[in-house]
């Protein structure tokens, strides 16, 4: 089947909108703000930017010392052949219900250069509070997760000692 050929007005119009919005957009006039990383609620900027594990912790859940409890469990390799992408696997059992659910995990590497590596917000829509991801490792560090609830409850996973035999975000 053909598709029909666009018409010279309707091109002609959806580059003239196109300009408009390139131009709009150029003189600061509309700004998409998910792209602003500051801009967003709820988004630690000072946290991401901090040096040491207890600024970073302090700035992005409020405390440096969370409760470690059975409910998050972290799941990382004993050695990982390769700093730059190490597979870490985060679930926190919560019921995820309008009344009970985790509204934001932090994942934190102890000495790295930025120690805190991700942070995920949830709603009760997600159906379970579950993250895989790779992450970049320095050196040899020990690797935790923070997990909190819609009502601020703090909760942690013990930390995971990983080994890292080639360097990662550190050279």
């Amino acid at each position: 089947m053909m598709s029909k050929p666009i018409e010279r007005r309707q091109f002609l119009g959806a580059s003239l909108a196109t300009g408009a919005v390139a131009t709009a957009a150029g003189l600061g006039l509309i700004k998409p703000q998910l792209a602003f990383a500051d801009n967003v609620a709820g988004w630690p900027a000072k946290a991401f930017d901090a040096k040491l594990l207890k600024e970073a912790m302090s700035d992005s859940v409020g405390k440096t010392n969370v409760p470690v409890s059975s409910k998050v469990k972290l799941t990382a390799p004993t050695i990982a052949e390769n700093g730059g992408a190490v597979p870490v696997t985060i679930e926190v059992d919560s019921p995820m219900t309008e009344d009970d659910y985790i509204a934001a995990v932090y994942l934190f590497v102890d000495h790295n250069p930025t120690p805190l590596a991700s942070q995920f917000t949830f709603t009760p829509a997600a159906g379970k509070a579950y993250i895989q991801q790779r992450i970049k490792m320095a050196k040899t560090d020990n690797v935790r997760v923070v997990a909190k609830t819609n009502k601020g409850v703090l909760m942690a996973s013990a930390p995971r000692e990983v080994k890292v035999t080639i360097g990662g975000c550190g050279g």
